[in-house]
């Protein structure tokens, strides 16, 4: 299995971890939590900015000293409603009581104290359309540069129709050298409807140093260090990303 490629450690509880150090790199970090109703889940986030993304179901937050209530609203994310999230600064502590059974993204990178905690969406949030023909998809951005929510992250989601392409056509943010290219981490967390259905994400690199194809299955998460990173659903397969991104400075 290619080592861009993660499985989920099991069906529930905590069941993604990706630290840079796992990765191999320095600022995109991921977690995922699958929660039953009355679970809890609670973490510090050090010296690390954080998004909690409500990807299904419905939970009670508490975070930087603050109750939010209850968050989360759709319970299929493909239901393509727009996302309820959780900004939480560095230097905090956050806690999830699941209401319901929720699926609970935990989206992290450097954080420096330059902004509050704050809900994101499901207001501002609007499902737009991207691309033409078997290009087009539908996104939800969460938190991009135009949004100025964080100090690092760069979060958005995506829904790719059956047979159609995404992250296409190919491109890259190897470089750091703003405008005409930015460094930035990735990792997409992907899921597949029918669940028993995949996809594909290829990473590589114009000089083939880097060349992966990877068949991702629901649930799975990949790493995107460098290079090229399309993704295909086949027909009969709709696909689903949250795409986490980070790098020295957030531009997209």
């Amino acid at each position: 299995m290619s080592r861009l490629l993660h499985r989920p450690f099991g069906t529930h509880g905590k069941v993604h971890q990706i630290t840079p150090d796992m990765a191999g790199w320095r600022y995109v970090g991921f977690g995922l939590y699958r929660l039953r109703a009355g679970e809890t889940a609670a973490e510090a986030t050090g010296g690390r900015e954080v998004i909690l993304v409500m990807v299904e179901g419905k939970a009670r937050l508490r975070a930087a000293g603050r109750d939010w209530g209850e968050l989360g609203q759709r319970m299929d994310v493909f239901e393509r409603t727009p996302p309820h999230c959780l900004y939480v600064p560095n230097d905090q502590q956050w806690q999830a009581e699941a209401v319901t059974d929720c699926v609970i993204a935990v989206c992290s990178a450097p954080g420096h104290g330059g902004h509050e905690a704050r809900r994101i969406g499901p207001d501002a949030i609007t499902l737009t359309e991207r691309g033409t023909g078997t290009n087009t998809r539908y996104i939800n951005n969460i938190a991009m540069e135009d949004q100025d929510y964080c100090d690092s992250l760069l979060v958005t989601e995506v829904f790719t129709p059956a047979g159609h392409w995404s992250s296409y056509p190919s491109h890259r943010h190897d470089e750091d050298d703003f405008p005409r290219i930015t460094y930035l981490e990735e990792t997409y967390y992907h899921r597949l409807k029918p669940a028993d259905g995949w996809a594909v994400q290829r990473v590589y690199t114009d000089d083939g140093s880097l060349d992966e194809t990877m068949a991702v299955r629901n649930g799975d998460v990949t790493c995107v260090p460098k290079g090229h990173h399309p993704c295909g659903a086949p027909h009969g397969f709709e696909l689903y990303y949250l795409n986490v991104m980070a790098g020295p400075r957030r531009k997209w």
